[in-house]
């Protein structure tokens, strides 16, 4: 009597976040790294001696479109300040270098297919990413406005240097209300994914469906996170780096 061998179901595909979780941990710990060299260079040193002592006071940071200061005054974002962040966020230099190589590397991976690996399909993957940066800034100002949330960072180089990397994340999903005071960041928790999902009408089949909407969601708060530890310490790094 012959055997019969048993049907198996097709392969299913690793699960995505497995790619994304390893790829946001290693960029994370990457930017946690850096900071560390080049920021704050001498804060682990301090530990030994003073646990969390903060280095010392330097003044009000200086403000602008994108990053306000913990030790000034807060006064609420305008309507036009709204427009001018969501403009600047979109259209600013490092938006667009990130733009640049999100599009250059899956066009090296030929990801995704559909657009090929050449300058046309560099184009495509370029512009899908950037109505989707502009979707996302555009619903976080514009309906953050309906009660007064705030998008930008606050950034507080006072603090010691443990508590300001908690600063960045804490600030990643929260924002300060029209009072000053920190509440989750509703509109960006509507923005981001809202974005994501709301792109899988104008995408190409293989990334419009639901678990590629949420990788995109995951990156997007990832980036988010990397955005602000950019704010927080990049100051530090062109003062003790650049300036030598």
């Amino acid at each position: 009597m012959l055997a019969v061998k048993p049907c198996h179901s097709p392969k299913v595909p690793r699960c995505f976040w497995t790619r994304w979780i390893r790829s946001a941990s290693f960029l994370v710990f990457a930017v946690l790294c850096a900071v560390t060299v080049f920021a704050c260079p001498d804060a682990l040193a301090q530990d030994g001696e003073k646990p969390d002592a903060p280095d010392k006071p330097q003044g009000p940071v200086e403000q602008n479109l994108r990053v306000i200061s913990a030790q000034a005054p807060y006064q609420m974002i305008s309507g036009k300040q709204r427009i001018e962040w969501a403009v600047q966020q979109t259209f600013g230099p490092e938006s667009l270098l990130v733009g640049t190589l999100s599009a250059g590397i899956g066009t090296g991976r030929d990801n995704p297919p559909e657009y090929g690996p050449h300058w046309e399909g560099y184009a495509k993957r370029y512009g899908m990413r950037f109505t989707g940066i502009a979707s996302s800034n555009t619903i976080e100002a514009g309906l953050g406005a309906l009660w007064g949330e705030d998008p930008r960072y606050v950034r507080n180089q006072n603090l010691p240097f443990k508590k300001r990397i908690a600063n960045v994340f804490v600030l990643s999903f929260t924002a300060r209300n029209r009072n000053g005071k920190l509440e989750p960041a509703y509109a960006r928790y509507v923005a981001i994914p809202g974005n994501n999902f709301l792109a899988n009408t104008w995408r190409v089949s293989s990334e419009a469906n639901i678990s590629s909407a949420l990788t995109r969601t995951g990156y997007g708060f990832l980036g988010e996170i990397a955005s602000n530890a950019w704010s927080e310490f990049w100051p530090d790094v062109k003062r003790k780096v650049l300036k030598k």
